[in-house]
């Protein structure tokens, strides 16, 4: 999601995922840890996006689940949670 959104916080995050806040902190947490994700503060908010350093393999694999229709209805309701709730909460 962080990879189509270009970037997200963890409150658009917990909405549209409808997942704890701590749950999805936790996950972008070792995300974070691996190198997959970058976070940046912005006053009260962090927000993340997909580190430009991962590695090439990594970054077709991102490209591939972004492109595969494998998990489009699951995306397509998170987007629509996203959408339903305040635009850009966090801003």
């Amino acid at each position: 999601m962080i990879a189509r959104q270009g970037e997200m916080c963890v409150c658009d995050l917990t909405q549209s995922l409808h997942e704890s806040q701590p749950k999805v902190s936790r996950h972008l947490a070792q995300l974070r840890q691996s190198g997959i994700l970058i976070d940046e503060r912005r006053g009260q908010w962090v927000f993340y996006h997909i580190s430009p350093e991962i590695p090439g393999w990594a970054k077709a694999i991102i490209e591939g689940l972004k492109n595969s229709n494998c998990l489009r209805e699951e995306y397509l309701q998170d987007i629509q949670r996203l959408v339903n709730t305040e635009q850009n909460a966090c801003n």
